[in-house]
């Protein structure tokens, strides 16, 4: 159990000890400041401990923010202080240390934990009360204060992402809120309501996959759903606090696996009907894909960039001052409550080629304009990118062994990493495209690529459009695997590319969240030993030069499988493990 020290006299009347207990804490006083290293020797070191004022006054929700967030080692508010067991030792020497200077003993200790070295997060409480009034005045006040601001509704309140979609915002989150709170006092986690989330889009991707209009109808209901349960439970984790590195990964990846799922399920449904749509899911899922990878590029050059203005970017903050052009601006790039709100109506109440053909058109628009708006800040700002930005887009471009013959290649010239990534990928595709099925051409177009994209990861990625390097190899490589089964044009080959391409996306998007949490790219080996980018594009290219066309479909289908086993297993054991990083994406919707 959590242990909070309370130090100072007792104040008659005071909830403050049965509020602090309602949050899990066990309490233990400590009279004196001098007395508090003494009640610290005896809590063990791998709980959390808090450190609270006695003469304490605020809402229990302001306690909750500062003492049970699991994301920080140390987390303070005004008269409260708490350290996990990664920030004890900190607590432990602070408390050591004659006990000066003026206000709280908490706050003093969170300053001297602070100017050790040690992080101390500070939660924002808006109208919230935290205070340790001096006098009976004071304490009149703070408790008049804490009476006029109704702390559940702040907490409902806050529970909804600061920055959503327009059809989350207004049509979700308005009801979804309250059903988080109903999860949180039936004890249910959010992980248990992450996976019912799964659960109901793989029951709605079995219903498309019918192909009978009853079945469209249920998919349609059943996504709404399931889409209603993703809100809900990053909701439970903001409401409860209930933040867990493996509710993290699960979110980061369940999201992607439902709206790839249900792909499939339009694309099997279609087939029941004689109609193959199998190539308009797997562009959707490409297209989507790229478009991610166009975001996190983007986000990971430049977030920590100096010198990071543009009159683009200027521009934008000037429109973001116009509340309708914001809602305006995020519903044109078919954020994710649009997209399934539009996938859910189109399917319920059209065909699969349908729905495919709108989120193809929508989301190539939406991939444009925010691709078209980054080009330009890009290229009208003058930031200077960092060694880690560097390190983060080639993480991104998942170069395999095969990248080393370019960059011997190029070593010691001058290189253009877009225009090299640019060059390989068009004659990759493009003579894909103009080819034969089995084409051996195809082949030298292969290792153009291989040679003209290890050229071009060969320097760091420092210049103002390198982060497009990422997004156009997984282009490249998707588009080329898509092609080549569209050539076979055998039964099979698509559903086993939309497979394959999965597979490898996965690993893709696992890479994005390991290095959004400050672990880095997954391990060398795991590249390596999935061939790299370019290593699959070769070999995709070789088996369709070498293998008879019917035995393409099963050629791809056991890469898939063994893509798909190595980089489940590895991303399992990494984001289960200790030194996983808890990923919250509070950002744009995806």
């Amino acid at each position: 159990m959590s242990t909070v020290i309370l130090t100072g006299l007792p104040v008659p009347g005071s909830p403050l000890t049965d509020e602090l207990r309602s949050l899990g804490f066990d309490v233990r006083p400590a009279a004196l400041p001098e007395d508090t290293a003494a009640v610290l020797a005896g809590v063990p070191a791998d709980r959390r401990v808090a450190v609270v004022d006695s003469a304490f006054v605020g809402h229990v929700h302001a306690l909750r923010l500062a003492l049970t967030d699991p994301r920080f080692d140390a987390c303070a508010v005004t008269g409260a202080f708490a350290v996990q067991p990664g920030a004890r030792a900190a607590l432990d020497k602070a408390a050591a240390l004659p006990a000066q200077g003026d206000g709280p003993y908490a706050d003093r200790l969170a300053r001297a934990v602070e100017a050790a070295g040690t992080p101390v997060q500070r939660p924002e409480l808006g109208t919230l009360v935290a205070a340790v009034p001096a006098t009976d005045a004071e304490r009149a006040a703070a408790d008049a204060a804490v009476a006029a601001v109704d702390d559940e509704a702040v907490r409902l309140r806050t529970a909804v992402k600061s920055r959503d979609g327009f059809f989350t915002t207004f049509f979700i989150s308005p009801y979804s809120r309250y059903i988080a709170r109903w999860c949180a006092r039936r004890g249910l986690t959010p992980n248990q309501v992450t996976t019912a989330s799964l659960i109901t889009a793989l029951i709605a991707a079995g219903c498309a996959a019918t192909g009978e209009r009853g079945g469209y109808i249920a998919a349609g209901v059943l996504l709404l759903v399931s889409f209603v349960l993703d809100c809900t439970d990053g909701q439970l984790a903001r409401y409860s606090l209930q933040y867990s590195t493996m509710g993290a990964w699960l979110d980061a990846t369940f999201d992607r696996a439902k709206e790839y799922s249900f792909y499939a399920g339009l694309a099997l449904g279609a087939a029941r009907n004689g109609d193959d749509v199998w190539a308009l899911a797997l562009g959707a899922m490409i297209l989507m894909t790229c478009r991610h990878v166009v975001d996190f590029s983007f986000n990971e050059a430049n977030h920590d960039a100096t010198a990071n203005t543009s009159p683009t970017a200027a521009l934008s903050d000037k429109l973001d001052s116009v509340g309708w052009t914001v809602w305006i601006r995020r519903m044109i790039i078919l954020p994710i409550g649009e997209r399934w709100a539009m996938i859910a109506v189109l399917t319920a109440a059209t065909s699969p080629r349908i729905v495919f053909y709108a989120l193809l058109i929508g989301c190539a628009f939406g991939a444009l304009y925010t691709t078209a708006g980054r080009v330009l800040r890009s290229l009208t700002r003058k930031a200077v990118r960092t060694d880690r930005a560097a390190q983060a887009l080639a993480d991104l471009a998942d170069s395999g062994p095969l990248a080393s013959i370019g960059i011997a290649l190029a070593k010691g010239r001058p290189v253009a990493p877009l225009l090299m990534t640019l060059a390989g990928s068009v004659l990759v595709i493009g003579d894909a495209l103009r080819s034969g099925y089995g084409s051996p051409w195809l082949a030298g177009a292969a290792v153009f690529y291989v040679i003209a994209t290890g050229a071009a990861v060969s320097r760091p990625l420092k210049g103002a459009l390198d982060w497009l390097v990422p997004p156009l190899l997984r282009c490249a490589e998707y588009v080329t695997v898509l092609v080549l089964a569209v050539k076979a044009d055998v039964p099979g080959a698509l559903p086993a590319a939309f497979g394959l391409v999965a597979a490898v996306a996965y690993h893709h998007y696992d890479t994005v969240y390991r290095i959004r949490g400050g672990s880095g790219a997954p391990p060398r080996w795991l590249v390596w030993t999935i061939g790299g980018h370019e290593g699959r594009v070769l070999l995709t290219v070789v088996l369709a030069a070498v293998l008879p066309r019917d035995a393409f479909p099963v050629a791809l289908t056991a890469l898939a499988v063994f893509v798909a086993l190595v980089v489940l297993v590895e991303s399992i054991r990494f984001w289960v493990s200790s030194g996983a990083p808890a990923v919250h994406d509070e950002g744009e919707p995806a």
